[in-house]
């Protein structure tokens, strides 16, 4: 990967626009009127204080400590940049609080404190203690930090967690499981050499030891060379306790023969010969920065079967504490903890060489641009994992709660894991309840582009997930090798693929089809080559003879021509009840646009009929249907013939006694703000709108593709509806993920 290009000009603009700073405050409650004023403060707020001060426990409940950690230095050891002092510091904890957020959803205030006496800054965060749930110290120059934190453990009730420390000590710690797995060894037989006696040094020797190194394996070397037994020159308290019984005195003497080099030092530390001295498949971790002990290229210049990793994002293997202090956090936070303790530590080391062993979902992929699989240069999860909220910090709190720091213990820990996914993804909550309806239902989908890698990936994790089982229409021999090629070798025994030359009802087939074309200028020639060649109608034959209970497709080919083969076997034309519906998803809202597929220009009826199919997909989404049918035009004004159908849709749907809200022609502020729709006290909408019927597909194209790219909403679909049978079609940008949804859809038969 190619480093980013970055001047200084660029970044002090991105800290001076558009406001200064990273980050700001915003209520989460309603400030608009008196009442909210007399709830927000006094008098209603004397209530819950009231409350807390009868239980301290309910500050949790009622405030935002329990979601609130402080990240507090003074600014001794900034990055590598030194002692620059306590305002200096700031752009670095805003940037702390900011990756709190994104990655955690923890809410976090940065507080620089301008002392570099470690009594005066105990004082201050102790003090402190009631605001947060947690604190999180940084940039605390060696030996200080280790006497502040330790003496914070000690005298607040709640997590402190030094991540200069602990952070790079968790993830290197994950990526030495892996590397470990992948050379052979056990980590209570290696040999260790680290370089770097500073915090972030001791604590990853502190916490290898604790997993099983052992300390007689373990060499520790600072600026002065190897720290043994007996060494008096630069040492401390801290130090003394890694003190190695070793006749080696320089870091080239610890190097011959180790299995393992932990890096937290200076760039050029390592040399390529200390490298060659190394065991077989040796490891490196040069964690340096900028620039590590040791390119991954100089490197694997003279030991092929080393394992390089850096702290790096230019790099494979980029050892990067935002795998884990948001989500250690986050754990902790969660089960109301009163610290951070070795065990939770651990299980977040554990939990994240789990992740880096499984499929990377796409999107990660996309990210990086290039295909990650687990290996020598992929041993550590990426930090746009979308997996990491859900899968870490139930690790964390689960150990949390085994070892006794738990004040509120979670009792389900299932609910749990999904509350965390629906926190950070919008579409978990819809998608929860539909997973759930796939895994009791198990139906067999059919998944047509057996030649496409995403296609296979999704089919097969639709199979493992227990959602039902899966098909794929291809031949044996590609799918087996496009399989092997994505690192799933062993699933080719798990699915089975199907073709027009393995099916004992190709003649059925041909016979049906031939029978809805044979007067739409269709031979039996041209049936043969639809039914026997073309993917798409041989695995919508198959849907229509009830060989299979669902169909996945469009990945490959524009959905235009899909629909066009689909409309072979099924009715899934204009003016027969065929309807796509694309569900948008921002800011916690789910809005339904339609038609997104089939008509190009609806007329009234249409639009009643599109109206009646996506209310039916929103139930089966979870959602009582409003449907607003939207245009330029609210209500008749301003008047103009091209709005006038959406006024007469309404009219279809009263005649025909629908079940369901609808209102219109309006335009989409009145159908989705209530401030707007005030103006108009006579719709019978109860509340926003759901669901949007719009004047042609080009239109919901366009809105659905703006909200998308502007707003950065989450799009599922468009949802095929209304043609007798469960066909769901893909966009040709699809992920795994987003295939993997279309097959659910088409379990659940929505719509």
């Amino acid at each position: 990967m190619a480093r980013t290009k970055m001047s200084r000009e660029d970044a002090l603009t991105f800290h001076l626009h558009p406001t200064p700073g990273k980050w700001e405050v915003a209520a989460t409650v309603p400030m608009t009127t008196q009442r909210d004023l007399s709830l927000a403060y006094s008098p209603g707020v004397a209530v819950p204080c009231e409350e807390i001060h009868a239980d301290p426990a309910t500050a949790y409940d009622y405030t935002n400590k329990g979601n609130l950690v402080a990240v507090i230095s003074n600014g001794t050891a900034v990055l590598g940049l030194g002692n620059l002092g306590a305002l200096a510091s700031k752009p670095v904890m805003e940037g702390k609080s900011v990756l709190f957020k994104r990655f955690a959803d923890v809410n976090s205030v940065d507080i620089e404190l301008d002392t570099e006496d470690p009594d005066a800054f105990c004082d201050a965060v102790r003090l402190m203690g009631p605001t947060f749930g947690g604190v999180n110290l940084e940039d605390i120059k060696a030996p200080e930090c280790f006497i502040i934190e330790q003496r914070l453990k000690e005298e607040m009730d709640i997590p402190v967690f030094h991540d200069d420390q602990h952070g790079t000590a968790v993830i290197c710690a994950a990526g030495l499981i892996n590397a470990l797995h992948l050379s052979g060894k056990k980590i209570e037989d290696v040999k260790i050499v680290l370089n770097g006696a500073g915090a972030a040094g001791i604590a990853c020797l502190e916490l290898l030891k604790a997993m099983g190194a052992r300390h007689d394996n373990c060499i520790m070397c600072d600026t002065k060379g190897v720290i043994y037994q007996g060494r008096t020159e630069g040492m401390n308290q801290w130090k003394s306790a890694h003190a190695a019984n070793t006749e080696a005195r320089s870091l080239d003497d610890a190097m011959k023969g180790c299995d393992v080099f932990l890096g937290v030092s200076a760039k050029g530390a390592v040399t390529p010969e200390m490298v060659s001295n190394m065991a077989e498949n040796p490891v490196i971790f040069a964690m340096a920065n900028p620039d590590p002990e040791i390119t991954p290229e100089d490197a694997h210049a003279v030991r092929e079967d080393a394992i390089v990793a850096t702290g790096r994002s230019d790099y494979p293997n980029q050892v990067n504490n935002v795998l884990g202090f948001p989500y250690l956090f986050r754990g902790a936070l969660d089960i109301h903890a009163r610290a951070i303790n070795d065990e939770m530590k651990i299980a977040c080391a554990h939990a994240l060489a789990n992740l880096a062993r499984e499929d990377v979902p796409d999107e990660v992929a996309m990210a990086y641009g290039r295909k990650l699989t687990f290996g020598r240069d992929y041993i550590i999860p990426t930090p746009f994992d979308p997996r990491l909220i859900h899968r870490i910090p139930t690790a964390v709190a689960q150990a949390g709660m085994q070892t006794g720091v738990a004040r509120r213990p979670i009792v389900d820990m299932e609910g749990y894991e999904l509350s965390l996914k629906s926190r950070m993804d919008p579409t978990a909550s819809m998608l929860r309840s539909l997973n759930a309806r796939a895994r009791a239902a198990q139906s067999t989908v059919v998944f047509a582009e057996g030649d496409d890698p995403r296609v296979l990936r999704a089919a097969v994790l639709y199979q493992r997930s227990g959602l039902g089982k899966a098909l794929v229409v291809g031949r044996d021999a590609d799918v087996e090798q496009r399989l092997e090629a994505e690192g799933l070798a062993d699933a080719f025994a798990e699915l089975e693929v199907i073709n027009a030359a393995k099916t004992p009802h190709l003649d059925t087939y041909k016979t049906f089809l031939y029978e809805r074309l044979q007067r739409k200028g269709f031979d039996r020639q041209d049936v043969h080559r639809l039914a026997a060649r073309d993917r798409h109608v041989f695995a919508a034959l198959m849907l229509a003879h009830g060989h299979v209970d669902g169909m996945v497709t469009g990945a490959t080919r524009k959905s235009a021509h899909v629909l066009e083969l689909i409309n072979h076997v099924f009715d899934a034309e204009p003016h027969h009840g065929a309807v796509g519906v694309t569900a948008v998803l921002n800011k916690g809202k789910i809005v339904l646009i339609s038609d997104t597929l089939v008509h190009e220009w609806p007329n009234e009826n249409d639009l009643a009929d599109i109206a009646e199919r996506s209310a039916s997909v929103a139930r089966d989404l979870g959602l009582e249907p409003r449907v607003a049918f939207v245009s330029f035009s609210t209500f008749g004004y301003p008047v103009s013939e091209r709005a006038e159908k959406m006024h007469i849709a309404p009219d279809v749907l009263d005649r025909r006694g629908v079940d369901f809200e609808y209102e219109g022609e309006m335009a989409v502020d009145v159908a989705l703000n209530p401030k707007a729709r005030e103006h108009y006290p006579f719709s019978r909408l109860t509340g926003p709108a759901n669901i949007l019927v719009v004047p042609a597909r080009h239109s919901a194209s366009i809105s659905v593709k703006l909200m998308q790219e502007m707003a950065g909403a989450t799009v599922i679909g468009p949802i095929l509806t209304g043609v007798g049978h469960p066909v769901q079609i893909c966009s040709t940008v699809s992920t795994v993920n987003d295939i993997l949804n279309m097959a659910v859809i088409a379990a659940c038969e929505v719509g």
